[in-house]
Parts: C-alpha cells; sequence; structure tokens
C-alpha cells in the first residue's frame, strides 16, 4: 500500500512479488536444511521482508527519479541505468550487514545462530531479487514515462495560455 501511494500501482506489484520470492525462497532453504523454526527465525524473516523492502524502495526512487531525466530512452534502458546506478550502494550495504551476520553466526552461539543463518540467506536472496525479480515484474507490467510525470492540474495549461497572452 505504502509502494502504491508513493510510487504507483505497477511499483507496489513488483515490491509485492519480491517479497513474496524472498520469504518464500528463504522458507524453502531453512525446511531443506531442516533448520528449527523457532521465534528468533521469526524475527529474521520478518527483517528480511524490512531489509528487502528497503532495497527495493531504493531501486524503485531511482528508476522514478530517471524517467523524467532521460526522456528519449525506453523504459528497459531506464531501468538498467537506474540498477546500474544503484548496484554499488546494494552491494556494499549487502556486503557489510553480511560481514556482521557472519560475525553473529560464528562467534554469536547456539542461541543466535538460527537468526543469524535465516538472515544471511535473507539478504543474499533480498539483493537479488531487488535488483532481478522486482525490476522485471515492473517491466512486464509495462511502465512508462508516462505512468510518472506529474499529472497537470485542471485549469493550469488555461492559466499558462492566458499569462502567456497577457506578456505579449
Amino acid at each position: 500500500l505504502y509502494v502504491m501511494l508513493r510510487f504507483q500501482w505497477r511499483f507496489s506489484v513488483g515490491a509485492v512479488t519480491a517479497l513474496l520470492h524472498d520469504i518464500t525462497i528463504s522458507m524453502g532453504i531453512l525446511s531443506f536444511l531442516q533448520i528449527e523454526f523457532d521465534l528468533t527465525v521469526v524475527a529474521a524473516i520478518l527483517a528480511v521482508v524490512g531489509y528487502s523492502l528497503n532495497d527495493t524502495i531504493v531501486l524503485f526512487d531511482r528508476i522514478r527519479e530517471n524517467f523524467p531525466r532521460y526522456r528519449k530512452r525506453k523504459p528497459v534502458e531506464v531501468v538498467n541505468t537506474s540498477i546500474n546506478e544503484t548496484l554499488s550502494r546494494t552491494l556494499m550495504t549487502s556486503t557489510t550487514t553480511l560481514l556482521v551476520l557472519a560475525a553473529l553466526f560464528y562467534f554469536g552461539g547456539e542461541i543466535i545462530h538460527g537468526f543469524a543463518f535465516t538472515l544471511i540467506i535473507g539478504i543474499v536472496i533480498g539483493t537479488y531479487s531487488s535488483i532481478y525479480v522486482a525490476s522485471a515484474v515492473l517491466l512486464m507490467l509495462g511502465v512508462s514515462k508516462f505512468d510518472l510525470m506529474a499529472v497537470e492540474k485542471e485549469g493550469r495549461s488555461e492559466e499558462r495560455r492566458v499569462g502567456k497572452e497577457c506578456r505579449s
């Protein structure tokens, strides 16, 4: 709902699809490896949702900024440019978070083991889905520069025309 209000419905569908992807893959890996599903794992799954959504919103914000900037480019080119511009930030954030989680996993003890492992999986999957899943869904839904143009209020074009005539 937040993404739909802040951006547009196509962006919200992309974000929700990426979140469902993250949760499904993370839970599938946990199930496959038979990791005990306790309260710390639930907390880690919720943290993955927040982390991935934040990463997706950063990318979508850059896409929204770049559509007016690159008016003559195709949507695929604008999305690729936006991904390239946010890629270093995304990878640095993920890498530093993974370093901390690796330390928690190895030195944190048995109690925090499931939490750290779930977050490690979730951050890797979340970074992947923000870049590849969310933006691909956005393109499949046909986002264009016209979707992100500011809507002109009724009567504003008439005011501009009258103002130009008065100045001439």
